[in-house]
């Protein structure tokens, strides 16, 4: 059995000052990457976010871990996940999409440029998830260098 190290959570708050940002694409990239892989057998992963995001550092690589939820493309009744980053139209009742595992990449990544994780300072309730089915987002933090903002 490989031995992880650490989810991306933990990582992130341990060396979230040293890291550079050659280093946060690296990691986005193979996270990207491996979602991809899910993807690409038409199944939806339906549970993304830092916690589920493992690095082994002896193969100095991350990988998606908590397969719990993950699926066929076209089978979703219940929603899953951690509210955060769950897509809005998920939390409006409509069915999980491979679109859905993209808006959890896209907090991901901000939460790799932060160093925290999206909604930190908000509770996890009912508000939170209006508030995002209303398209709150997180702020772009000025740290993040300019030729990365949208």
């Amino acid at each position: 059995m490989r031995r992880m190290d650490a989810n991306l959570r933990e990582y992130l708050q341990q060396n979230h000052n040293q890291l550079k940002w050659k280093e946060r694409m690296k990691i986005t990239f193979l996270t990207i990457d491996a979602l991809y892989k899910i993807h690409k057998e038409n199944s939806i992963h339906r549970d993304f976010h830092s916690g589920n995001n493992i690095i082994f550092t002896v193969y100095n690589t991350w990988c998606i871990s908590d397969f719990g939820f993950c699926g066929p493309a076209n089978k979703s009744t219940c929603i899953y996940g951690n509210l955060p980053y769950i897509a809005p139209e998920v939390i409006n009742e409509k069915e999980y999409t491979l679109k859905s595992d993209i808006y959890s990449i896209a907090m991901l990544m901000w939460e790799i440029s932060s160093g925290q994780p999206p909604f930190i300072n908000y509770e996890h309730d009912c508000n939170l998830a209006i508030n995002i089915i209303n398209d709150m987002r997180p702020k772009v933090i000025s740290e993040i260098r300019s030729e990365y903002k949208v």
